[in-house]
């Protein structure tokens, strides 16, 4: 499980979209189970690399595990969103309906608009 991870991530981190959904898709034909802790590693991996559908797939897949759900992968995939509001709120939303007494930390809306601002103002 291990090496795959590493190879996914590796693929994800070079942006390699097809190899890396080929790797996957012989890896469901396998019927290679990865635990909750690895899921929340490759979606945080694909979103860090810009590939937020590819991360959303993957998302579907945890979701979908036969594993228990756990929190910490959740806050690591919620992180990674923080650029992606409205990717963002779903999954925190699966994330409140499995653990409803735990708290999401929500970042200040403008915290990425201030670096917006400061990008466009150092191209001009």
């Amino acid at each position: 499980m291990f090496f795959y991870r590493d190879m996914l991530m590796m693929l994800a981190r070079n942006r390699k979209v097809d190899e890396s959904r080929r790797v996957w898709e012989d890896l469901k034909k396998e019927q290679v189970l990865f635990d909750q802790h690895t899921f929340g590693d490759l979606v945080r991996v694909y979103l860090d690399s810009g590939l937020t559908s590819e991360a959303m797939d993957i998302y579907d897949e945890m979701r979908r595990s036969p594993d228990p759900p756990l929190s910490l992968p959740f806050r690591v995939i919620l992180k990674g969103l923080i650029p992606y509001p409205e990717l963002r709120e779903k999954v925190k939303d699966d994330f409140l309906e499995l653990f409803p007494d735990m708290i999401v930390y929500d970042p200040p809306e403008d915290l990425f608009e201030d670096r917006e601002s400061r990008s466009e103002s150092e191209v001009e």
